[in-house]
């Protein structure tokens, strides 16, 4: 008798049937979860698609920048573009640059000032990008397993009621109600798991695209503080 019942409770406890037989709050539980994971591995794969893309365009411009063809001739090529990255932080600059210029510039640091805010306007939008929907894995990867958990007390709390009821502590009894409510966790592990690696990798990823526009930032400023200094200096000194 008692293999029948180990027999039964073995057949009761697959997948599908677990779901099936979980109360309502554990099934809500479960539902929300499997979504939880559908969004995380959506964000990441629209995640990787777009490193991917950012750091191919990034050596891409860097490679046109520093092949010694004159900034004018970039800019007016980049200017009509829906430009990202370091092509936007390059754009942003030129364009103060030339507005400044043809306003009668007189100042060389309020000019050098406008032209690094427009870069820091710039590069903040950028990284905002880079880091659009990583909350959102952060959230998953910390409330999941919490989530999980409160579907397993709930169902091992319906499993102790089943048990008080049928008056028997019998496996063929007390098996479903246990496995169902640790699949709860399960499922909260599964979707945690994968959202905290992502969230780890892709804040890695923008952190180094930022440091990259950062440090071309640095190095654009100090060229065009130069060319400021060669343009400003004669005008000063004729006056």
């Amino acid at each position: 008798m008692e293999h029948a019942d180990l027999a039964a409770a073995a057949n009761s406890v697959s997948l599908i049937s677990l779901f099936m037989q979980a109360g309502l709050i554990v099934k809500l539980v479960m539902i929300g979860l499997m979504g939880a994971s559908v969004w995380t591995w959506a964000i990441v794969i629209d995640k990787y698609m777009n490193f991917k893309k950012a750091k191919r365009q990034f050596d891409q411009f860097e490679q046109v920048f520093w092949s010694g063809q004159s900034l004018e001739e970039l800019y007016r090529t980049l200017s009509d573009r829906q430009n990202t990255g370091l092509a936007a932080i390059f754009v942003s600059a030129m364009r103060e640059w030339k507005k400044s210029f043809e306003r009668g510039a007189r100042s060389p640091i309020g000019l050098q000032m406008r032209i690094d805010r427009a870069m820091d306007v710039t590069m903040a939008r950028e990284n905002e990008h880079y880091e659009a929907r990583l909350g959102s894995l952060a959230t998953i990867g910390s409330a999941g397993p919490f989530i999980g958990l409160f579907g397993t007390v709930v169902g091992i709390m319906t499993s102790f009621q089943a048990i008080a009821g049928s008056k028997s502590t019998n496996l063929a009894v007390v098996a479903p109600g246990i496995a169902e409510a640790l699949l709860a966790t399960a499922i909260g592990l599964i979707a945690a798991i994968p959202a905290v690696m992502a969230y780890n990798k892709f804040t890695a990823d923008a952190g180094k695209l930022s440091s990259r526009m950062e440090g071309f930032a640095d190095e654009f400023s100090a060229i065009l503080s130069r060319q400021i200094d060669e343009k400003l200096q004669p005008r000063q000194a004729a006056q």
